[in-house]
């Protein structure tokens, strides 16, 4: 066994071979037989103009006797760099430069930023559904951030813009892009996701109650539902629980009395509240479930963005209670 070994090893693994140039020369090679032995053995390499370190292979009487990973040949060994390769090959991702055209602070570490698209109307005409996100890449940084548009897809369509609020993350590319001014160029991708599916919750008559619940910059994409128009005032009970730390945290405050007058009730939550507070305090969940006051479970809906303890809470809650799993609807 160890003889045969000997004779065929340097075909085993070919590229453990000199080249021609190295010839004559003295080799030590080694080969594992299992996890505890080894064989070595050193060969004089004769001075061929044309010398060709191989040998048949091994016989299958041979290969059965050994374990299988000590049969990796050394050319079989993955290749990172194809891999890689492979991966950039597969990013057909189309990115569309545009300027910013505003950058406000909408609250404590949030910001309302406005993109112009005018100049890119297979771009604005790929946003249809709210609760859709995009990709964003700034100029010379390679890693892209994934943002919920916050407009309703009209304002594209109309005005040609698309409307972002971004939390400045230390650290992240949202705080570069948070730092950049008007005129500043960012690439944008087409629009992605299948938003929030409304059609599983109409129409109106069937789903007179709709529970919204988001937290933090999650209220980005319920924005663009509210705005949108989902039959809010054809529905009997509308209600949006909104949490944040406190009211210098949360955004879109002067939004809510023309959400109320379309038709959602506006319940802020606040998990550290001023002592002034007389709201509802603590989290989202916690809130809704002092509350809850579903009448009809089967003609209930809810729609969800936010933080995942939320979101998986709320959710055990609302079936729990009797709502359809499929009448909850998440845009990721």
């Amino acid at each position: 066994m160890a003889h045969f070994m000997k004779r065929h090893l340097i075909s085993f693994c070919p590229t453990l071979a000199p080249p021609p140039s190295l010839l004559p020369a003295t080799v030590t090679f080694f080969y594992s037989l299992s996890q505890v032995t080894t064989e070595t053995m050193t060969v004089i390499i004769p001075s061929l103009p044309h010398a060709h370190l191989s040998a048949p292979p091994l016989p299958m009487s041979i290969l059965r006797r050994l374990p299988f990973h000590s049969l990796t040949p050394c050319h079989y060994r993955p290749r990172r760099r194809f891999a890689t390769l492979a991966a950039v090959r597969q990013d057909t991702t189309v990115w569309t430069p545009t300027p910013i055209s505003s950058i406000e602070t909408a609250a404590e570490s949030l910001f309302h930023i406005s993109i112009d698209v005018s100049s890119s109307p297979d771009l604005a005409a790929s946003h249809t559904l709210p609760g859709q996100y995009l990709q964003l890449r700034l100029l010379d940084v390679e890693k892209p951030s994934f943002l919920a548009i916050a407009s309703p897809p009209s304002l594209a369509a109309s005005s040609g813009a698309f409307e972002f609020l971004v939390k400045s993350v230390a650290g992240s590319t949202a705080e570069l892009l948070c730092g950049l001014k008007k005129g500043d160029v960012v690439e944008l991708s087409q629009a992605m996701g299948n938003g929030f599916n409304i059609d599983k919750i109409d129409p109106p008559e069937d789903y007179p109650t709709v529970l919204i619940f988001a937290t933090g910059s999650g209220i980005s994409p319920i924005r663009s539902l509210i705005e949108s128009g989902f039959g809010a005032d054809k529905r009997s009970d509308v209600r949006l629980y909104y949490g944040a730390r406190n009211l210098r945290r949360m955004a879109y405050q002067d939004r809510f009395k023309e959400w109320e007058s379309s038709g959602v009730k506006v319940v802020p939550v606040l998990s550290q509240p001023d002592d002034s507070w007389t709201g509802e305090s603590g989290y989202v969940q916690a809130a809704f479930s002092r509350a809850k006051q579903i009448h009809s479970p089967k003609g209930t809906g809810a729609v969800l963005c936010g933080q995942r303890q939320m979101t998986e809470e709320v959710t055990s809650i609302l079936v729990a209670d009797g709502v359809s799993s499929e009448k909850i609807l998440k845009n990721f």
